[in-house]
């Protein structure tokens, strides 16, 4: 059975991930989104927060659950029996940050591969920061985060 791991901060999710994720489980038996806690990120939405989000909109995907971990994305990976890390490539300023990240997990653990999925056109521009930047401004985010969360993360991050 191959098991993959997505990890990211997902503060909020969007669906960009959501895509990668849906293309993931068509790919591998299980795939696991992993929050990752990253100490040196303000996050809008708390760990609890997020897995239920996520939690919420897999639900149907009968292949994929959801986790959090802290320390070393490969550290985790490997002590959960993930054979890949699934990253989400948008543009190529993404490429030279992705492809460091999967060089360095190479050396600290070469039995776990990084795979690269390419962002659809319609979320090339898509990212966490991106919904966070639009809601607090008032901007719509309509198409953007799945629609059961939009409400919830409009009303945590819009000003009055």
């Amino acid at each position: 059975m191959k098991k993959a791991m997505y990890p990211g901060s997902f503060d909020p999710i969007t669906n960009g991930h959501l895509d990668i994720i849906e293309r993931a489980s068509a790919v591998f038996d299980e795939v696991v989104v992993v929050i990752m806690q990253n100490p040196k990120k303000k996050n809008h939405f708390s760990v609890d927060e997020r897995l239920n989000m996520i939690k919420e909109v897999v639900k149907d995907l009968k292949n994929v659950s959801v986790d959090a971990g802290e320390g070393l994305t490969v550290n985790f990976a490997k002590k959960n029996g993930a054979k890949a890390l699934i990253r989400g490539i948008r543009a190529v300023t993404d490429y030279e940050y992705e492809l460091q990240q999967a060089s360095a997990n190479m050396f600290l653990e070469p039995s776990i591969e990084t795979i690269f999925f390419l962002a659809r056109p319609e979320y090339s521009f898509l990212s966490s920061s991106s919904v966070v930047e639009m809601a607090s401004n008032n901007g719509r985010i309509t198409g953007l985060v799945p629609k059961c969360l939009e409400s919830r993360i409009i009303e945590r991050l819009s000003t009055k």
